[in-house]
């Protein structure tokens, strides 16, 4: 249902001390709720039940081959911006079983998969992340071929998002049309005020599920004042993006420079760990496992998370076909922002720059993008001299 349709459609508030009243309500609507919460140094997407589970005061602090946490001088609820956790995880599990079998008399019995397909919320969804799983849908569920297990998740899922009231160090998402104000795929979109002598949020409406909610939860209809005071907080993050990545020609610029010595300057750092891949909210790329008992009696086989940086990845009879670490990186980042459009008419990149931040060595996407539309830049003015 489009926000414009519903009745009421006016923004409103919620003052901080209901906040919990709005988690209550999902649970009793049978949700599990998921959020953000601060554990091992980080801010990460997990089980929450109250609001004191939310990172309250913290912020964090990112750059390239860097993250930290830092106290806060406000009580804020959501003053981060992104961890190393995506919703993917709960949509698109890191591990799945797919099936069991057990040794018979004449042969094997493969044991039918119960599948539970849990309910969840999301609480704090930001665009650049709706932006993903709207990605996402297109993989699994929009194409000819559809995952059941991703198809029925995310069937079932609330979302409560959060416009970006500031930007990190590593965002770029203005760069890729995708933030930082939600516009859509959300239940509840809010957006976090903070004052001297008061907290709040400002609450877009975004669909029939989310009207159902908020009758459930004191509000009152936001003024116009509040709905500008929310609106510059999203102008604000708008402007503080810590990077910007050019994306005009972007695919024809990555599939013209097959060859491009940055490629080899770039395989120099890179360590192909994969952890761009594991922190990406779209990379989708899986391997299938089969693992027998050491009786011989019961196997299983998992889809588990792989990576295009493993050798493995590209093993087909004979050997791998991308054997070199110049080959892997170039692979990923051609079909991140280039052959991704062809195969699914949008980027395959939202501009979270979580893939800056996790990469030990510091590799840079918007700065490897940079340096090859320099050197055609160049080229082109040297050959017009």
């Amino acid at each position: 249902m489009n926000p414009s349709t519903l009745p009421n459609n006016k923004q409103i508030i919620i003052e901080r001390q209901n906040f919990q009243r709005l988690l209550d309500v999902l649970k009793n609507q049978g949700y599990q709720l998921r959020g953000p919460t601060v554990r091992e140094g980080a801010i990460v997407y997990d089980e929450i039940n109250l609001v004191k589970d939310l990172p309250e005061g913290w912020t964090d602090v990112q750059d390239k081959a860097s993250y930290r946490l830092q106290k806060r001088d406000d009580k804020a609820l959501f003053g981060y911006v992104v961890g190393p956790h995506s919703w993917k995880k709960f949509l698109h599990p890191p591990v799945l079983k797919l099936w069991e079998a057990k040794r018979c008399e004449d042969g094997f019995e493969i044991k039918e998969k119960v599948a539970f397909t849990p309910q969840y919320a999301f609480i704090g969804v930001r665009s650049c992340e709706l932006h993903a799983i709207a990605i996402q849908d297109k993989v699994f569920i929009e194409g000819p071929y559809v995952d059941t297990t991703y198809k029925n998740r995310r069937e079932k899922i609330f979302v409560v998002a959060i416009n970006c009231g500031e930007a990190g160090e590593t965002c770029f998402c203005t760069s890729m049309n995708t933030g930082p104000q939600v516009s859509f795929g959300f239940d509840l979109a809010l957006t976090e005020v903070i004052q001297p002598d008061r907290h709040y949020f400002v609450v877009m409406i975004g669909s029939a599920k989310g009207h159902d909610v908020i009758k459930e939860i004191p509000h009152t209809k936001a003024s116009n004042q509040e709905i500008s005071i929310a609106q510059s907080k999203v102008e604000q993050a708008r402007e503080e993006m810590g990077r910007t990545m050019d994306t005009s020609d972007i695919k024809n610029l990555l599939y013209r420079n097959h060859d491009h010595t940055q490629w080899d300057k770039v395989a120099e750092r890179c360590l192909s760990c994969g952890n761009c891949t594991m922190v990406c909210p779209t990379c989708f790329c899986t391997t299938v496992e089969d693992v027998t008992d050491l009786t011989g009696e019961e196997t299983t086989r998992v889809r588990k998370w792989d990576s295009c940086f493993t050798m493995d990845f590209s093993y087909l009879h004979g050997g791998s076909v991308r054997t070199s670490v110049k080959s892997r990186y170039r692979q990923w980042m051609t079909h991140k922002l280039a052959t991704w459009i062809d195969q699914f008419d949008t980027s395959g990149c939202v501009g979270c720059g979580r893939c800056i931040s996790w990469c030990p060595v510091g590799i840079d996407i918007t700065e490897e993008v940079a340096i090859i539309q320099e050197d055609k830049a160049k080229e082109k003015n040297d050959e017009n001299a």
